[in-house]
């Protein structure tokens, strides 16, 4: 049965609380790294300043009477404006904040400083790093292993991100039965949740029929899977490798990639983000230097297209999606939703039981969906009572108390791969 929206909105104003630290650590540490990567002009370093002042000691402010979107942020706001940045939905109050950061450094802006990313030299950094090296070079080990094994150590890495220690690595996967794992001795799995056998039935090899959840009317002859991004460099990489086992192995037939359509949350990818990993691939040796060639002649040719709605940076959970969106992602046979913050607004940002339904919690959603997220905030559903109770006793052994502070849900040190129905017809 669906699962009602009555659980709590999260909040920061809770203290000790993983949504308070964002606010106010992450955020001003945030500011201030932003502030040093560029000759910022005196009109920029002192928006930052006051964008500072305001998101620890003031109030929720209106764009300014310039700005392109000021109309369609007056209605989203219209209830948070002039109140703390800690009493409004921590979802709200996140995106509205790096709103605001683009508002600061001139973004929109005409000028000089109009479309800098500025978050450029963090992205630009860590594709230049030799980790990059060391992960595209481990392709090659892959290269003659069986259709399965590629399969899942691309998916393993596709869900790990930036954790070089499991990047494109075959075996020790995580992927051991979750609630056996619970009954034995021993710290909880790092997989949370694996439905990892229920992914693949749906996206059976070229010539064998798709299992399990309807897709909604989609031919098998012309699949379509959508994936919707989280992070660029390390973590974009192996989604692009991933894409390009998709589309080899007759997985999809094409594969759309969403992104976002400007700068936001730091590291999350772009159009020029795209364009920079998958040339950082095309220039690898080995194996990696095929799969780069090989997405560039996708993109080239349509089947690997990229979209960029501006509903990705809006403050709201995907229940609440347009009707252009929602009439894409339903014409696909399935999406793929990467990342922490894609979980919140997919399950919806509150203090749901971990217990809960993920298919409930995600039968708004036009047509099957999975998610491939390394747990870095509070929000979680779908897990085995065992599995939670395994997780909380590790955290109290190690010292966390119950209610703020779960290390096991904000750490990164925790996965989940989970699949759910959707609702096709909506």
């Amino acid at each position: 049965m669906p699962v009602a929206d009555d659980a709590s909105m999260i909040v920061s104003s809770a203290p000790g609380s993983f949504a308070r630290s964002v606010l106010a650590e992450r955020h001003p540490a945030l500011i201030q790294q932003v502030r040093d990567a560029f000759p910022w002009s005196p009109e920029r370093h002192r928006a930052l300043d006051a964008l500072l002042r305001s998101c620890t000691e003031g109030v929720i402010e209106p764009l300014g009477p310039d700005a392109h979107d000021r109309e369609q942020w007056d209605v989203w706001g219209e209830e948070y404006f002039g109140r703390s940045w800690f009493d409004v939905p921590f979802l709200w109050s996140e995106s509205y904040f790096y709103r605001r950061l683009l508002d600061a450094v001139g973004y929109f802006a005409p000028g000089p400083w109009h479309g800098t990313d500025p978050f450029a030299p963090f992205k630009r950094a860590e594709l230049r790093g030799s980790l990059v090296d060391d992960e595209l070079a481990a392709l090659d080990a892959l290269a003659e292993r069986p259709v399965a094994e590629r399969a899942a150590a691309y998916l393993q890495a596709s869900l790990w991100g930036n954790r070089a220690d499991l990047g494109f690595a075959v075996g020790s996967t995580g992927t051991a039965d979750t609630a056996d794992a619970v009954q034995g001795d021993g710290d909880p799995p790092p997989l949370v949740a694996d439905d990892s056998e229920a992914l693949w039935s749906l996206l059976p090899t070229e010539g064998t029929p798709a299992a399990g959840l309807s897709t909604g009317g989609s031919s098998a002859s012309a699949r379509t899977v959508h994936v919707i991004a989280d992070n660029s460099g390390r973590e974009l990489i192996p989604d692009l490798v991933l894409i390009d086992h998709l589309l080899t192995t007759g997985r999809a037939d094409a594969v759309v990639l969403h992104v976002k359509p400007y700068p936001y949350y730091v590291s999350d990818a772009t159009m020029a983000d795209v364009v920079d990993c998958a040339r950082r691939i095309a220039e690898a040796s080995g194996s990696a230097g095929e799969a780069g060639k090989r997405l560039w002649a996708a993109m080239g040719d349509g089947r690997l297209a990229v979209r960029a709605h501006g509903f990705y940076c809006a403050p709201f959970p995907y229940s609440e999606m347009p009707d252009d969106l929602r009439r894409e992602l339903a014409g696909g046979v399935l999406t793929i939703v990467k990342g922490d913050l894609n979980y919140r607004r997919l399950v919806g940002d509150r203090l749901w039981p971990p217990t809960a339904s993920f298919a409930a919690r995600t039968a708004h959603f036009p047509g099957p969906v999975v998610a491939l997220r390394t747990l870095k905030s509070d929000v979680i559903v779908g897990l085995d009572p065992r599995t939670v109770a395994r997780l909380e006793e590790a955290d109290a052994a190690g010292g966390a108390q119950d209610g703020a502070n779960r290390a096991w849900r904000t750490s990164g040190t925790h996965a989940l791969v989970q699949v759910g129905p959707g609702n096709p017809g909506t």
